[in-house]
């Protein structure tokens, strides 16, 4: 049961520390929305996942195939599944900002995030609660 717990609570955290990446590079696309040139940056969350809990073994889900299938897009992917967000529409000043999106990102993100904190609380306090003594009263 300990080791169940353990790897939860592990995988979970993880998750908080890739949301909280995310909600910053989100928050960082909101604050550059009028510098000239800022390109929109945000991560593939499920990639960064799966990477970050060893498990980036799992073949891509846009891996070409066969040789008549369409190649994956290119993007700037970095080590943490980082990606530049694809713009919405061209801006005269290069700046691929798109708020609309951007906010609903953030709050979507920030209600993940919220979900996985309440996550981690509930499974500390079900392990606290099943290690409490049994008293008949």
């Amino acid at each position: 049961m300990l080791n169940r717990l353990t790897d939860t609570l592990n995988f979970q955290t993880q998750a908080l520390v890739l949301r909280s990446e995310r909600q910053r590079l989100l928050a960082s696309n909101i604050a550059n929305a009028d510098t000239p040139g800022y390109q929109a940056k945000d991560m593939d969350f499920a990639r960064a996942l799966r990477e970050a809990t060893g498990q980036s073994t799992a073949p891509d889900a846009l891996a070409v195939t066969q040789s008549g299938h369409m190649a994956p897009l290119a993007g700037a992917r970095g080590e943490t599944g980082r990606l530049g967000a694809l713009a919405a529409q061209t801006n005269l000043d290069s700046n691929t900002v798109d708020m609309d999106r951007e906010r609903a990102s953030f709050a979507d993100n920030s209600v993940k995030y919220e979900a996985t904190l309440r996550f981690i609380n509930a499974g500390v306090r079900n392990a606290l609660d099943a290690m409490k003594p049994y008293t008949a009263g």
